[in-house]
């Protein structure tokens, strides 16, 4: 084992982002020409995107429409285009995962999870990931779910 420790993965990546220009058009596109099943479309307003979830496998693949011209997501956008924005990696504890990678000079965007459409996530600063935003989903029923209010699978919502 190196100093890193385990890696966080629990055995599979959870989704890659993919930022859009048009959300219906991209939708439109991976479901009918791509075939992936739709899951969900929302809007997350505390990250000022509307989102949409397609299933590949035992992953997704997540399409990220900014709502307005300021936030971050508009911000990459308007510098890189559409195309790859970030890759959610699934973890078992993600406050404890959080604690060890900052204890090995991880730098993290967020210190502990929020919450997120599909349980608590928290995201890794590109800076530490080789230029890869990375970002962190705790498993279903995992220690932060309770403490950030999440019912069980069939509750899940944008919150």
């Amino acid at each position: 084992m190196d100093r890193f420790g385990a890696l966080p993965v629990q055995g599979r990546i959870h989704h890659l982002a993919i930022v859009v220009t048009d959300l219906e058009t991209a939708v439109k596109f991976h479901a009918e020409v791509l075939q992936l099943p739709l899951e969900q479309i929302a809007d997350v307003p505390s990250q000022e995107v509307r989102i949409a979830f397609l299933t590949a496998g035992d992953s997704k693949i997540e399409l990220v429409e900014p709502t307005n011209t300021t936030s971050g997501v508009a911000r990459f956008l308007a510098s890189k285009g559409e195309g790859f924005h970030h890759l959610c990696l699934e973890v078992a504890d993600i406050d404890a995962e959080l604690q060890r990678l900052a204890g090995v000079g991880v730098q993290l965007i967020n210190a502990v999870a929020v919450d997120g459409v599909e349980g608590p996530v928290a995201f890794l600063h590109p800076k530490s990931c080789h230029g890869i935003l990375v970002e962190l989903i705790e498993a279903p029923g995992g220690p932060a779910w309770k403490r950030l209010g999440y019912g069980d699978l069939s509750e899940l919502r944008i919150r």
